[in-house]
């Protein structure tokens, strides 16, 4: 899953993408290189980001989606308007970070539309999650909450072969809570559904190879933390460098099979 930020403020690509004609060749160029699907979002949930309108969302991703026709997309979006308009447009999955907690009328957008969706764990919420999080187990804990979100989902009329799951590296979880959960992977498969992990370029990679004031991670650690998360069972990995991930991975299944 390719990562494009149509956003101002994202941690890692903010303003790179923000107009749209760039967004849509980014977006096409990690098709060309092998992404499955590129993840098209147009609000950033980065530590302390301040939330934005549907209206100034829509105005970000609509003119992408639009371009990008039909080529695989989702939409990263927690708000129903803009996810109804995403698919609409072609979006086939919404990714959302709130695992439809933020807007009540998300989940029954899609299920009307049979369309796919990511439920992710956070703790707490961007502006706060980075502030002391806390968990007696954060592999069970993640596993439990994401097990309810799953049994919620499948209540509003979502298909459970239509959902993922994502543990939320780096949403409300400490360097160390977020390599604990990549290492007991096996907690989150258990669910039986697609786990997708999204470690690519997050601070805890620069902070675990020794700057500890880092504000993200580098390449060669994003595509490490992609090849042990596949080897634990992940499949869907979230990536902004596609190609070197897709490589890497090919490498690793060729070394496995």
């Amino acid at each position: 899953m390719g990562v494009v930020n149509v956003t101002p403020d994202s941690f890692s690509d903010g303003g790179v993408h923000l107009e749209p004609g760039a967004a849509v060749a980014a977006a096409r160029a990690m098709l060309a290189d092998g992404a499955a699907i590129v993840d098209i979002g147009g609000e950033s949930t980065r530590p302390g980001s301040e939330a934005v309108s549907s209206g100034e969302e829509l105005g970000r991703v609509e003119p992408v989606l639009e371009r990008l026709g039909d080529a695989a997309v989702s939409i990263d979006t927690a708000k129903a308007a803009v996810a109804r308009r995403a698919l609409e447009l072609g979006a086939e999955l919404v990714n959302d970070v709130t695992a439809l907690r933020a807007d009540p009328d998300l989940a029954g957008v899609v299920a009307d539309a049979g369309a796919y969706v990511c439920l992710m764990h956070m703790q707490g919420e961007p502006r706060t999650m980075q502030r002391n999080p806390t968990y007696a187990d954060v592999a069970s804990e993640v596993a439990a909450f994401l097990e309810g979100r799953l049994r919620f989902a499948v209540a509003a009329g979502i298909r459970e072969d239509h959902v993922c799951v994502d543990p939320g590296i780096g949403f409300g979880k400490t360097v160390e809570q977020n390599f604990e959960l990549v290492r007991r992977l096996d907690v989150l498969t258990s669910l039986g559904r697609p786990v997708v992990v999204g470690f690519s370029r997050k601070s805890s990679l620069g902070r675990v190879v020794g700057d500890p004031t880092a504000k993200t991670g580098s390449l060669a650690a994003s595509v490490a933390a992609a090849v042990a998360a596949y080897d634990r069972g992940a499949t869907i990995l979230r990536v902004h460098d596609v190609r070197e991930h897709v490589e890497a991975l090919a490498v690793a299944a060729a070394v496995g099979a």
